[in-house]
């Protein structure tokens, strides 16, 4: 077989089954290569689906090690319903520590809904949207600010035409426990996961748990948090696995808004950026964002750069050297929740 993509689970059998989604993938070096992407699947009874899924962008760590360990941990005879984890997605991007796969370019999270006999990242995405999301209530696609970027710890959900769907989405968006969420609204045609989980009637969650290309004992802690306040939720289980302590209730939920390109600074030509204010902070429109050096003419004093509106520091550019059209740094508009 040379296209589409081989899956081993039988996803209406009870119990626990281990596999690779295989994607045939010819290379120089092996015709008959497949690309081996792990998956699990639990079923225990009657219950909510739940579909975990990280890997989307290879560089993002959190989400990749506590779906690992959930796959160690998590014990089918504890669980009522389905659980279905699939902690790298796009596998060659993880292991290339790339967000995008290195066999194709692909970026997972804007090739829905993919095609089952184009790349192997539009086979994944096609497989994605028309086999695996339609057999899951939920899904959570965990995300961070990769390898270039720091990001506010936040969640996300898109918006929803079905008024119930919506309302559901967003109950389990605060159950997840952020200070921080965004609604997206990127159309019923949007290329990302959410979008096509929006296709697939499925309740679409996701989120920046993190960022920087590594991770820390806060994102870690917020992220198995937010799997284990969704489990819990849902009813698949009774206790939380991940979590190393007692869950706190969740606080406040500030939504948030980022749809202009007036909230982003972006670069116009290579440069050095250096930011002045840290990630959460709020600033006013006209407030000082950094300065942009240039180490090829060091005659030249750095340029400041100010913000264009008002709201809450969410993102920046982590490497220094920077290109024309890279994003330096963004604001998020606080809105009423």
């Amino acid at each position: 077989m040379h296209s589409g993509l081989v899956n081993p689970i039988d996803f209406s059998r009870e119990g626990r089954q281990a596999g690779h989604l295989a994607i045939p993938y010819s290379v120089d070096r092996s015709p008959y290569y497949q690309i081996r992407i792990p998956v699990l699947h639990f079923r225990n009874g009657e219950g909510p689906s739940l579909l975990l899924m990280a890997g989307n962008h290879g560089d993002e760590y959190e989400g990749e090690l506590q779906l690992g360990r959930l796959m160690r941990l998590l014990d089918v005879a504890e669980i009522r319903g389905a659980v279905t984890i699939l902690p790298m997605a796009n596998l060659p991007a993880v292991m290339a520590a790339k967000r995008c796969s290195p066999f194709d370019g692909g970026n997972l999270n804007r090739a829905f809904p993919g095609d089952p006999l184009g790349s192997p990242t539009a086979r994944m995405a096609h497989f994605l949207e028309r086999e695996l999301f339609p057999r899951h209530d939920v899904l959570l696609d965990l995300h961070s600010g990769g390898t270039s970027m720091a990001h506010l710890p936040c969640t996300l959900i898109e918006r929803q035409a079905d008024a119930a769907r919506f309302e559901r989405s967003v109950s389990l968006m605060r159950a997840l426990g952020a200070s921080y969420a965004f609604i997206a609204d990127n159309g019923p045609a949007a290329p990302t996961s959410m979008g096509a989980a929006a296709r697939a009637g499925t309740i679409g969650l996701s989120g920046e748990f993190g960022g920087g290309g590594t991770v820390t004992p806060e994102t870690m802690t917020f992220t198995a948090a937010a799997i284990d306040r969704l489990l819990l939720t849902l009813g698949i289980v009774e206790r939380p696995v991940l979590s190393r302590g007692p869950l706190s209730q969740p606080g406040p939920l500030q939504l948030l808004s980022l749809s202009r390109h007036s909230q982003g600074i972006y670069a116009n030509r290579r440069g050095w950026f250096e930011p002045a204010v840290a990630l959460g902070t709020a600033v006013a429109a006209g407030d000082l964002a950094g300065w942009y050096h240039d180490l090829e003419r060091l005659e030249q004093p750095e340029e400041e750069l100010r913000f264009s509106e008002s709201g809450m520091v969410i993102s920046q550019r982590l490497h220094c050297d920077s290109q024309a059209g890279d994003c330096l740094i963004q604001v998020a508009e606080p809105i009423a929740s």
